[in-house]
């Protein structure tokens, strides 16, 4: 597994909302500009960190469409003056009520979201200023998306595939068996094994780690 210290992108995460989802930042290890990956909310603590490393934001990239996952995206992208990216058109009706269902949560100040640009399958997005290949993953939510760097050997996966686990699909729009195909044939494959990974709750882990030992999957 290539570790994520020798990955010439700078990677810092901050848990956020009760579901302690991954929001991170990351910037190239030369620079100081970079991109905002799922910032669920708590958005003083993501502009804390911002601060805190003295990071230019360019964008906001998101991995779909759940309120822990974007909550905090609109503020932050008037507050940063920066545009919205990803997910997948898909996720359009989770991203319409994100206020709504993060209130059915006890969280307050959620504010619905409107991607500047969609993104899709063989599309690419510049995050900390390297091009990552778009896969579209649906099963989690339909339009789920994983972003891979091939030549960094690195993704960043949202909540499709965890350390030891996968997305829940339980959801009246989740599809179980969509989610570990897609898995299987786009993400777990050989050529892959040695591709690290951040993921939306959790631990890091690599594509081949999971391929052998996820209980999902095995």
């Amino acid at each position: 597994m290539k570790s994520l210290e020798t990955l010439p992108i700078n990677i810092v995460t901050i848990p956020v909302t009760p579901l302690r989802q991954n929001c991170s930042v990351l910037w190239r290890k030369a620079g100081h500009t970079g991109t905002l990956v799922d910032p669920g909310g708590d958005v003083d603590l993501i502009m804390r960190a911002v601060s805190n490393n003295n990071i230019t934001i360019e964008k906001i990239v998101l991995t779909h469409g759940h309120f822990d996952h974007v909550a905090g995206a609109d503020e932050l992208s008037k507050m940063l003056e920066v545009s919205i990216e990803g997910p997948h058109v898909d996720d359009k009706f989770l991203l319409d009520s994100v206020a709504e269902t993060a209130r059915n949560y006890g969280i307050d100040g959620a504010r619905d979201v409107a991607p500047d640009k969609w993104l899709g399958e063989g599309q690419t997005c510049s995050i900390a200023e390297c091009d990552f290949e778009v896969l579209h993953c649906p099963g989690h939510s339909p339009g789920s998306v994983v972003y891979l760097n091939r030549t960094l050997r690195f993704a960043i996966v949202g909540d499709v595939i965890f350390k030891g686990a996968v997305g829940r699909s339980d959801f009246p729009y989740g599809d179980h068996k969509a989610l570990i195909s897609n898995i299987k044939n786009k993400l777990l494959i050989a050529d892959n094994d040695d591709i690290a990974f951040i993921c939306g709750h959790g631990s890091s882990s690599s594509f081949g780690h999971e391929r052998s030992t996820n209980p999902f999957i095995v």
